[in-house]
């Protein structure tokens, strides 16, 4: 009634405007992902931006390109952006801060808590470089009727941000070995760890592309991660100072991938890290290989990634060419694809590591010195004394053996000039030769010193495509006259079956190949590799090939 006083009073629409915006922002906003639009960012400012009426959220998305400013609105500072396009105000009604990780779980599995699991597929995840089955929305009815029966779960992208209500992931999902939390709102490492004490048998966890904040101190010993194994932490701006900090708390981890992170500086793990067999350091900044030196002592580490950092050089300071590095020690498996290798003496220093078998430099302007691209492949291969695999192709004995006499081969005039003998007496070759080339000796021991025969009509490795005067005899025909061909240096033997086949009237397939070098009369060598060329078994101008079926 009119002049009564009143309890109460009706809000206004810019009050009701301000209460339903408010009510969706959580009291821990700023720090929080967000999905907005099918968008991914971080609030960074929640308040006021005069003249406009009500509460915004100021955000930094992870697309550069999705915002319109910086943090800045007419002339203040709200908030700071990486990038001069980085950040946006939004209504915090527009805003997707998450679920926990039990509604993520439910959702994703059309389980609730009063339901048995319904029928469906497996799906899989990749984890760096290896597909892991989890099962998805589809598992299978007679395997997974509840959710305490599953092993596998994968979540990725299904908004989790939280943990939830403490200890009810323990009694929800008990056996959880390997999860997939991939492309969700987890913003803090803290949260991990909330959704990991509550599983121990946690052996496989994929965080990928989950922008978090990791701890700037060493953490409490705990156990929540002690069986931990395998762990994706691509693209998650960690750096390597905080997963030394995390890695207290995985003593069994083996593999770790680190890719797309930024990271430009290691520093020497003390005590962590020692189990570790595979470490994925690729896509980062790490431009200077001497920062591998301080993570050269782990024992373990088996498969060493550094593809796309900008590599252009590796060095092992500790031992002299011809020696074993102790950096490294149990490395086999090396991939440096992409980087800015271009140098020799890279090759020559990887020759120093104690286990190297498997070795990826495709993408580099190495493999790009010579224009055929088997030469390169052939250097590399005489290089490195141990390799077995080269860019995922396997290296054969034979091969190996061709690739050393080559070697042997096409620097002997070098190694002549620079102070080589065949008299083992007057064999000094200079420092700078043996540096450049520290296995020669080695093939000069193993094959013998090149003859001077070979050396006078060495013609440069440049030279490719060049056609060869060969003389086709065939030893067990007498009847059979000599044939003269040219023939291009880069022919495979496949096709020389394939030519003989019209020449003599004999099946490809029952032709059994060889050679004999102008040089060395009454020494054959079997060309018994169809897919190789010509030029891969050092056959020269004059030399002939025996046929046989």
């Amino acid at each position: 009634m009119r002049g009564c006083p009143r309890s109460s009073r009706s809000l206004t629409c810019v009050e009701l405007l301000f209460l339903t915006m408010t009510s969706n922002i959580p009291p821990d906003a700023v720090g929080r992902r967000i999905l907005c639009n099918g968008e991914y960012g971080t609030v960074l400012y929640v308040g006021s931006v005069p003249p406009t009426a009500g509460i915004w959220l100021g955000v930094e998305w992870d697309n550069p390109q999705r915002g319109k400013h910086n943090g800045t609105h007419e002339g203040i500072q709200y908030f700071k952006c990486r990038y001069p396009t980085g950040g946006s105000f939004i209504r915090p009604h527009k805003a997707n801060f998450g679920v926990d990780f039990l509604s993520a779980v439910k959702k994703q599995y059309g389980l609730n808590d009063d339901e048995q699991g319904t029928e469906n597929e497996a799906e899989t995840a990749v984890i760096g470089r290896k597909t892991v089955e989890c099962v998805g929305f589809d598992s299978v009815k007679e395997k997974q009727k509840q959710l305490n029966t599953l092993n596998d779960i994968s979540v990725d992208g299904c908004a989790v941000s939280l943990a939830g209500p403490e200890e009810e992931i323990r009694k929800t999902c008990p056996n959880i070995r390997r999860i997939n939390l991939s492309k969700n709102l987890l913003s803090s490492w803290m949260e991990v760890i909330a959704i990991g004490c509550q599983i121990e048998n946690l052996e496989i966890v994929n965080l990928s592309q989950n922008k978090m904040k990791f701890p700037a101190s060493t953490l409490p010993a705990s156990g929540t991660f002690c069986k931990l194994k395998v762990l994706a932490l691509n693209q998650t701006d960690v750096t390597w100072a905080e997963v030394l900090l995390c890695a207290t708390g995985w003593p069994a981890i083996e593999e770790l991938y680190l890719a797309s992170n930024e990271i430009s500086i290691l520093q020497r793990p003390i005590d962590v890290l020692q189990t570790l067999k595979w470490l994925d350091l690729s896509d980062n900044q790490l431009t200077d290989g001497n920062q591998l030196h301080l993570i050269a002592d782990l024992l373990s580490l088996e498969r060493l990634i550094l593809s796309n950092n900008g590599i252009s050089s590796i060095y092992f300071p500790d031992v002299q060419f011809g020696r074993k590095t102790r950096m490294f020690s149990s490395l086999t498996h090396l991939i440096v694809n992409g980087n800015r290798i271009a140098d020799w003496s890279v090759i020559n220093e990887l020759d120093k590591l104690q286990s190297l078998q498997s070795f990826d430099c495709r993408n580099n302007p190495l493999m790009d010195t010579d224009k055929n691209r088997e030469t390169v492949k052939q250097l590399i291969t005489a290089k490195i004394g141990q390799l077995k695999f080269l860019n995922k192709s396997q290296i054969f004995p034979e091969e190996r053996k061709g690739a050393e006499l080559d070697y042997r081969k096409r620097f002997g005039i070098d190694w002549i000039k620079a102070g080589g003998s065949q008299d083992p007496n007057k064999n000094r070759p200079s420092e700078e030769f043996l540096a450049a080339h520290p296995r020669f000796q080695l093939f000069c021991d193993k094959y013998g010193a090149p003859e001077d025969g070979e050396l006078e009509k060495e013609q440069p490795f440049s030279l490719k495509n060049q056609l060869l005067s060969l003389t086709i005899i065939c030893p067990d025909k007498p009847d059979q006259k000599p044939i003269k061909k040219k023939l291009p240096d880069s022919m495979t033997i496949q096709k020389v079956k394939g030519l003989l086949y019209r020449l003599l009237r004999i099946p490809g397939s029952e032709l059994k190949l060889s050679y004999e070098s102008s040089k060395m009369k009454g020494k054959e060598f079997e060309l018994d590799n169809d897919l190789k060329p010509l030029q891969f078994y050092s056959i020269e101008n004059e030399d002939c090939i025996l046929v046989r079926w």
